[in-house]
């Protein structure tokens, strides 16, 4: 387990490295001068290259590339010249309101995609596998800006069922103290039932929003899965032994048709994690997502560079993962680099 670990971290190396050169090539060619931008309108010439000199912009990209790399290596990210703070501050402080986010949608997503998909493949043919096959079209075809905006439209604007769509909490209750970054789990930690169900309230849509654009492939893998794995020899085996329906499906077929899920799993996380930038756009929300696409805005090179090198260190995570619980749902599945 140990090696296994290991290896893949090494073989994440040149990966992270070739993200770090690509998102700086990309940043640099992107249009907009930093030093224009916060100069502002009325700013001298004079003024403009005193500040690009003063952020090093009017080095020579070689020169630029080697001092960033100098930097990540002893943890400096830069500086983000639209709030002041540390890229890495700012990350720390907005990623947990993203993987909060993230994680619940995926909560909820698999709550609903999983059942269905088993209950799909045990009843071809019925209302259920026609109710999985709707909502299989219907995820993959709305895009997920599209469905933010009419769930919005339709549960705050209409009904006044859902609140105003501005945040992690409404504006008039007192955000929990900083323990996890999560504020359902700072709130349980406080005591705070008024910040739980305020914050709670607040995921609620975009929670939805998001389970709704990976729904689609979780349910029709498992769909699938099944399907295969409910013909096998040990199946019909296990039938007729007179085991019961129950232990069967989920003892037996479910157990060993969830592997090709969780690889389905795995993509789809990663998946949302690039979602999340919508989402929390239409949402008001204050995750990393939302902070890089107004630091991308103001050409702000740094937070841009800090937010696809976190999510390339997530995604990397997240594979070291899939395949650590690859080995615990199979012992008989062997992973090589």
């Amino acid at each position: 387990m140990l090696v296994l670990i290991l290896k893949r971290l090494l073989l994440s190396v040149p990966t992270l490295a070739g993200i770090v050169v690509v998102t700086f090539a990309l940043t640099r060619l992107l249009p907009g001068d930093p030093a224009a931008y916060f100069a502002g309108n009325a700013a001298s010439v004079e003024a403009v290259e005193q500040i690009r000199q003063k952020l090093g912009l009017n080095q020579p990209l070689a020169t630029q590339f080697l001092r960033y790399v100098q930097e990540l290596a002893v943890g400096n990210w830069g500086q983000s010249l639209s709030t002041g703070q540390p890229v890495a501050h700012e990350i720390a402080t907005r990623l947990p309101a993203s993987l909060e986010l993230t994680l619940i949608a995926l909560v909820l997503s698999l709550a609903v995609s999983i059942p269905l998909g088993v209950l799909a493949a045990t009843r071809p043919g019925s209302w259920v596998d026609q109710l999985c096959r709707v909502v299989t079209t219907a995820g993959v075809s709305l895009p997920v800006f599209f469905t933010g905006l009419l769930l919005s439209f339709v549960f705050y604007f209409l009904l006044g069922w859902a609140p105003s769509p501005l945040g992690r909490i409404d504006p008039y209750v007192t955000a929990p103290a900083t323990v996890t970054g999560f504020y359902l789990i700072d709130s349980l930690i406080a005591r705070d039932g008024a910040a739980f169900v305020s914050s709670a309230k607040q995921l609620i849509l975009p929670a939805i929003t998001l389970a709704l654009f990976v729904m689609a492939p979780v349910a029709r893998m498992t769909r699938a899965s099944m399907l295969g794995v409910l013909s096998a020899d040990f199946v019909r085996t296990a039938r007729a032994m007179g085991l019961s329906r129950t232990r069967v499906l989920y003892g037996y077929a479910f157990h060993n048709a969830f592997l090709p899920v969780l690889t389905t799993i795995g993509m789809v996380f990663s998946f949302m994690l690039g979602a999340n930038v919508l989402v929390e756009k239409v949402f008001a929300w204050p995750g990393i997502g939302s902070f890089a696409v107004e630091s991308l805005v103001a050409s702000d090179y740094a937070p841009v560079q800090g937010f696809v090198l976190t999510m390339a260190i997530l995604y990397v995570a997240l594979n070291l993962v899939i395949d650590l619980l690859y080995l615990v749902i199979d012992p008989r599945v062997t992973v090589e680099g």
